[in-house]
């Protein structure tokens, strides 16, 4: 059973709490995968929370670029987006599919093939899945498995995935989407292949959500809405389906608390509308890993 590391203490002290909890040190050259937000957007991690973190790694921001039209569909725009949402301030930037992109394959999967990922994500020797766990207005919620197969993935990588197997183009893709558990189905085939190229290689990724400024959308979203619940914490583990899972519960567990709180009741509504909680046992049947884990508070 995977644990899961708790802290309420959503502060730089309490992040690197959560990751000295998970016991692992973090081996050579470190990509650290967040999303930079979109031009507009409000709730991206912020580089006074993360910005300590990163540096006492020495790590790299990971980002590719984005398939939908916006701020972030081309190199060049991405970072300066990047810079002016402050990741530059504390680390250097890496557009992981900048230059390109590389196949690689999909286990066990129904809808991909494949999975196309940043052609630079390979230069790194370990990595940091840090996730801002969250609404979305297309997967229903986001942390680390959708962190870890949409953000991953090159732009023709996320137009794949959104296609669940179908395209390749992001100009055409957003025409002709297919079912909405195909797509949910297809982020978990497209994470498993990131964790499965990753143990090939022998090399180590370690799961974190911050779950702070918690809207129904996403950072992805320029018109992101304001936060509909207060901050639940920050969550480790080395599995990131009980990390996405713990998310999950301590939203319900919050909302059965609550009753009366319309926000979260919003936030829940967003998720099932979207299917988003089939993604876990998906994600678990297909061998990301498991919803069953030990919360231990920290």
């Amino acid at each position: 059973m995977a644990k899961v590391f708790f802290t309420r203490s959503v502060t730089p002290e309490g992040l690197q709490k959560v990751y000295e909890a998970l016991g692992v040190k973090l081996n050579g050259k470190v990509g650290v995968k967040v999303s930079t937000g979109e031009q507009g957007a409000k709730g991206y991690l912020k580089a006074d929370l993360i910005g300590p973190f990163v540096k006492s790694l020495n790590g790299t921001i990971l980002e590719c670029n984005t398939a939908y039209p916006g701020a972030r569909t081309s190199t060049k725009k991405h970072l300066k987006v990047a810079g002016e949402h402050g990741f530059t301030s504390f680390a250097d930037v890496d557009i992981m599919d900048a230059k390109g992109e590389i196949k690689i394959p999909v286990h066990k999967g129904k809808h991909l093939e494949y999975d196309l990922i940043g052609q630079n994500f390979d230069n790194y020797d370990s990595y940091v899945n840090l996730a801002h766990a969250k609404g979305h207005m297309m997967g229903g919620f986001g942390a680390n498995l959708k962190n870890q197969s949409i953000g991953i993935a090159s732009r023709h990588g996320k137009a794949y995935i959104h296609s669940a197997g179908k395209s390749r183009s992001p100009l055409t893709v957003w025409h002709n989407l297919p079912k909405q558990i195909d797509f949910i189905e297809s982020m978990a085939e497209a994470a498993l292949a990131v964790s499965d190229h990753i143990k090939a290689q022998g090399k180590q990724i370690i799961y974190i959500s911050v779950m702070n400024a918690i809207s129904t959308s996403c950072d992805c979203d320029k018109n992101q809405d304001d936060p509909v619940m207060p901050d639940l914490g920050i969550i480790a583990s080395l599995d990131p389906v009980a990390n996405d899972q713990a998310f999950i519960d301590m939203v319900w567990q919050f909302a059965a608390d609550h009753p009366e709180h319309e926000g979260v009741k919003a936030l829940q509504k967003r998720i099932d509308d979207q299917l988003g909680r089939e993604i876990l046992p998906y994600a678990e049947a297909i061998g990301v890993g498991k919803r069953k884990y030990e919360l231990v508070e920290i």
